[in-house]
Parts: structure tokens; sequence; C-alpha cells
């Protein structure tokens, strides 16, 4: 895990193996992280965020660094594309794209809004001056689940750094390894010590403290709405911070009979509910087709997953990879 500047094991000692899904082995492991490990990061992020090392940088520095880091996560997309498909299970045809190249175009895309993005002069009387300005609010948790780590990790990495707040990151813990990586990345760009902190371990453990941390302003999260309920919870009975919260849900396609291209919805099916093996929070999970069409739809279907491809997501020619861990593949 990131402390500060510091790669570190966890206080309590405690370790996790990483399971890859491909084959079901052991190939590294990482500290689990505990309740005094959170309270470290916490307490580094927020002596980085009142030190004003990051957040009163000018805005062009700061734009300079997280598009230098955009730089080098581009430099290492093979590598960090076969960490994560190692460690997740998503196809690496896919990982390419919807990791590493989605979280290069978020973070260059916040990097240039950094002076791009303006305050306001409200309207008022002659003798006031109303200035409506965007500030950092200080210390932001960010909790990413398995599915896409480097995608959601930069939807919330970047626009709260950008800003200039500090951050303590929690991946999932069957999914690290890419957000470990693009950390060492943030600081190898330039990103002073402490503004970008990262504990491993559990959800009942770091995810619990994070939430009912009394020094952690704000927290975004992506996952469960059960696990998201918990989260408000313990943000309401700490300090009340701020939560933003993705979650999960159920979403149908809708097949009608005036569709205008059937071969064009056969395929968005297809992919809706097999892209990253069904593991998406969009995952089309049940399908509703007008009577009128059924056996012709069902029948499009079935020809395009006769030669379907399922297996080692290592494979370029490989359509749906592995489950990511074995509690998903119970479900």
């Amino acid at each position: 895990m990131l402390i500060g500047s510091d790669w570190r094991s966890s206080q309590s000692e405690a370790v996790m193996e990483v399971i890859s899904p491909i084959d079901g082995a052991a190939f590294t492991s990482i500290a689990s992280g505990s309740k005094a490990d959170v309270d470290a990061a916490v307490a580094a992020a927020r002596s980085s965020f009142e030190r004003g090392v990051w957040r009163n940088m000018p805005p062009m520095a700061r734009k300079a660094v997280l598009l230098k880091w955009a730089d080098l996560i581009e430099a290492d997309t093979l590598a960090l594309t076969v960490l994560g498909v190692r460690d997740n299970g998503t196809e690496i045809g896919m990982a390419e794209k919807a990791e590493a190249g989605s979280a290069i175009r978020t973070i260059r895309f916040y990097a240039e809004a950094i002076d791009k993005i303006y305050g306001e002069v409200a309207p008022t009387p002659g003798s006031h001056l109303g200035m409506i300005l965007r500030e950092p609010v200080g210390v932001v948790a960010a909790i990413v689940p398995w599915n896409f780590p480097l995608m959601i990790g930069a939807w919330k990495l970047a626009p709260a750094l950008a800003v200039g707040n500090s951050v303590v990151l929690k991946p999932a813990e069957t999914a690290s390894l890419s957000l470990l990586r693009i950390a060492a990345l943030a600081l190898e760009a330039g990103l002073p010590e402490g503004v970008l902190n990262v504990v491993t371990g559990t959800g009942d453990v770091v995810g619990d403290a994070l939430s009912a941390s009394m020094d952690v302003d704000i927290l975004t999260f992506t996952g469960s709405g059960a696990v998201g309920g918990l989260i408000m919870q313990n943000a309401g009975r700490s300090n009340r911070k701020a939560c933003y919260l993705e979650l999960g849900g159920k979403s149908p396609n809708l097949v009608f009979a005036d569709a205008g291209d059937m071969e064009a919805a056969a395929d968005a099916t297809i992919g809706g509910i097999f892209r990253n093996a069904g593991q998406v929070c969009v995952a089309g999970s049940r399908l509703m087709v007008e009577q009128s069409v059924k056996a012709d739809f069902i029948g499009l279907l079935n020809d395009r997953l006769a030669g379907f491809r399922t297996g080692d997501p290592l494979q370029l020619e490989t359509q749906a990879g592995a489950i990511n861990n074995a509690g998903q593949l119970a479900r």
C-alpha cells in the first residue's frame, strides 16, 4: 500500500493472496490494510492538503503533472493491461480500450479542464462583490470496484486531483494491482507526497474505516446497493460526509417490432450481456422482446452465439473472459 510517499506493509502485517481468475492460482500477495493503516493514510492526505503542496500549486503546474501521469500510463499500457487481465479476468481486447485507454482519456480531460473552468461573478449591488469559486474540499476517499478498476478509478481520481484535493483510494480486494501500478506512476509524474494514498484490503475493514472516518470530507463509491447503504449509515454517524454513490441495478434490453435494425439490436444485446463476462453495472441482464418478432430475434441471437468464444482472457479472440472471483461465480 502507498501512504505518503512510502510503500509499506500493513501495520497488522496481514496479507492477501492475489488469485488470478484465469486459473485460480495465487501469483502474488498484497497488504491487507487495517483501521490503523486507513487512519495513517487519511492523516497523510490531510497533512498534504493543509500544507497546500498540491492545492496551492499553480494550475498550469497541476495540469502538467496530470498530463505527464497520463503519458506514463499510455507508455505502460501493455504491461498494465496484462497485469489487469491476470488480476480481474477481463478479456484483453476490451481491457486495453476500456481500462487503460479510458483512464488515459479521463485523466487528460480533467487535466485540460484545470485552466479552462472558471468561477463566476454573481450580480450584486454596486457596493458589493459576489464571487462563486470552485475550490477543493479536502480529503476524498474513493472506493473502486473490481470489474473496471482503472476506468472507474480514473473517473474518481482525475476530477478530485484536478481541483486540488488529496485522496485515499481503496481498490477492490480482487483487483488491486493495476491501481497500485498507476499510483506509482503518479509519483513518478510529480504528484507530491501524501496527495494520493492507496490502502488495499477488504471492504469490511478498509471501506468501513474510510466511511466512518471523521477526517474524510467526501466519499465516492461504486458498488452494490447494500454496501452503499452501509456507507451512508457510517457517513451519517460520523461527520456527515458527502457521499457520491454509483450503485448496481438491473438493466433490461427492450426490442420492439418496429426496431429499424434487428441485426444491430442482436449485436447490442449480446455485447450488453456478455461483455466482460456480464460483469458490468449496465449489463442487459434481462431481455424483453415483442411477441411478433420473438422467434426471429432469438434466431439472430443463436446464430451469433454459435461462434461465440469464451476462454483465456489473454487471447485476443476471446469474447468473454473469466469471472472475477469464486463468490461472483457462485451467484
